[in-house]
């Protein structure tokens, strides 16, 4: 199924190569280069290539990329989950996926992709199970690992492995019995250049944190379930309770995972948190034009805007910017034209302004369109959507647990156009 993975830095290098079935050369990579050179963006590369005798399948995640290579028709979501699964294992076990992080563990690397897949298929992706078949890196670990010439590598089969709850190791036990939640919202919207939502929807996700004793079973509730179209759930989740009562049932995994995935798209349900005064215009006499842009808080049930930036791709005939912003600050980047304004925390009372001058270069044809300007932001507190937790419960132990739910709304791709 999957011949090889190839992890790529966002300078284009080739680091780090796994090959399960037979050796294919990095020049396979080539079709994957050209497709980057014409994207905008990293994330808009397109997620499959097919090529003259491969199919490459792509994932974009903290600034590498994971690239796999098949060479037989198979489901393309079912080789992105598995790349997914790869840089969150990576991340659960060095505390970040980055280039440098998986160069200083690059042992314990190979060790993972060696368990995770086996001749191509993926065969242990579980957190807890590749905790027991390969013990996490550790200072004291590494040096006597290196005096002893040992591994990481354990002698016994996981026992969770072997349950009909694969996902959960037997024998857990903590002193603080806690189980936390975190519903995070993007918000996937255009809007024109009058105000007007031209198109919105909410991607979400529930991610857990639970460190329970024993077995426990739990059961998460919301007050308006209705409103999800589309959902997702980790292994762990009867589904059937969900179709019966929209309620989450299930025996969580030991320590941090994603619960649950959904999406909302009724357009007149994602509240759009910020408006945008904009004005962009060039002369058609002499080499310059003008930008006026102003922000303010829209639908944000009552809650700070926090850590809002505005990225604008300006044509290419601009050479230097002339502005005067009343909050924050910004950048120009000559090579990539870009102009970022890094505004913070939204002030209601007094609205962050950005205006001034651009220059062109003379001789230069007038840019045919204006560019569009892509917001970057975050609500503490609140799920956009206005979905709520009700409950959890707990079946199956005794002891009382500490449990908590943050919520947190954030931009996706986010674009106003001027």
């Amino acid at each position: 199924m999957i011949h090889s993975l190839f992890l790529i830095n966002h300078s284009g290098d080739i680091f780090l190569e796994k090959h399960w079935k037979s050796v294919i050369s990095r020049s396979v990579c080539d079709y994957f280069f050209e497709a980057k050179e014409k994207a905008v963006d990293p994330e808009d590369v397109a997620p499959v290539l097919q090529t003259p005798h491969h199919y490459l399948i792509t994932i974009y995640r903290g600034k590498l990329f994971f690239l796999s290579v098949v060479q037989t028709e198979v489901p393309p979501l079912f080789v992105i989950e598995f790349l997914h699964r790869v840089a969150d294992t990576f991340q659960d076990y060095f505390g970040e996926c980055s280039e440098s992080v998986i160069k200083d563990n690059v042992v314990t690397v190979y060790e993972l992709l060696e368990e995770m897949l086996d001749n191509g298929v993926p065969l242990a992706t579980e957190s807890n199970v590749l905790k027991e078949l390969i013990r996490p890196p550790t200072i004291l670990r590494s040096v006597v690992n290196t005096l002893t010439g040992g591994s990481n590598v354990g002698n016994t089969l996981p026992t969770g492995q072997l349950s009909n709850v694969p996902w959960r190791r037997a024998g857990v036990k903590y002193t603080n019995n806690e189980a936390y939640f975190d519903v995070i919202e993007e918000i996937d919207a255009i809007v024109d250049k009058s105000g007007t939502t031209v198109f919105a929807e909410i991607q979400g996700v529930i991610e857990a944190c639970v460190w329970l004793t024993g077995m426990p079973d739990l059961t998460l509730s919301f007050t308006n379930p209705r409103l999800l179209d589309d959902v997702s759930f980790h292994p762990c989740v009867r589904f059937q309770r969900w179709e019966s009562e929209r309620a989450l049932s299930f025996i969580p995994p030991d320590g941090n995972f994603t619960l649950m995935n959904y999406h909302v798209g009724s357009q007149n349900l994602v509240a759009i948190p910020v408006y945008v005064k904009q004005s962009i215009s060039f002369f058609e006499t002499g080499p310059c034009g003008r930008l006026d842009i102003t922000i303010g808080p829209k639908q944000t049930m009552g809650k700070m805007v926090e850590a809002l930036m505005v990225k604008i791709h300006m044509p290419k005939a601009v050479l230097t910017v002339n502005l005067t912003a009343t909050q924050g600050s910004y950048t120009y980047d000559l090579p990539t034209k870009v102009l970022v304004w890094d505004i913070g925390r939204l002030n209601p009372q007094k609205l962050p302004n950005l205006k001034g001058s651009l220059s062109l270069q003379s001789g230069a044809p007038k840019p045919e369109d204006n560019p569009s300007l892509n917001i970057d932001l975050k609500i503490q507190q609140v799920a956009i959507s206005g979905l709520k937790v009700n409950r959890l419960d707990m079946f199956g132990e005794k002891y009382k647990m500490f449990k908590g739910v943050k919520y947190v709304t954030q931009a996706g791709k986010f674009q106003v156009r001027t």
